[in-house]
């Protein structure tokens, strides 16, 4: 599903935002970098994740999420100097097994995995 541009985006450094909502909540937004995402050969997003309180309580009650992503390096649509990417999929927060031992490896400084598993992805520009 992921396409072959936003592995592009994804090697080159730029924000990364994960938006998240309760149940009736204003929504939450944390932001990352695209240089901590990996991807799964099933193609799910891990996150090292150090802090985001309030979207770890939203999934809780919603599992959905929204990231954005891009990159000035990547050329777009149109010949835009850069593309970028909306994805939405349903989140969840690990702390134990092999995938956060192998993440925890890579940064020691996370506490938390985002995992999160695309349901659709648009490329923006």
């Amino acid at each position: 599903m992921l396409s072959e541009n936003f592995f592009k985006v994804i090697q080159h450094e730029g924000v990364v935002s994960v938006t998240s909502w309760g149940s009736g909540e204003a929504p939450h937004v944390r932001c990352t970098w695209n240089s901590f995402l990996r991807i799964t050969d099933d193609e799910r997003i891990l996150v090292p994740i150090a802090g985001f309180t309030s979207v770890q309580e939203d999934v809780v009650k919603n599992d959905n999420v929204i990231l954005t992503l891009g990159s000035r390096e990547v050329e777009g649509f149109n010949g835009y100097q850069g593309t970028g990417f909306l994805i939405e999929g349903r989140a969840r927060f690990l702390d134990t097994g092999d995938e956060f031992d192998r993440m925890k490896e890579d940064y020691p400084f996370m506490n938390k995995l985002l995992e999160i598993t695309v349901e659709s992805q648009k490329q923006l520009l």
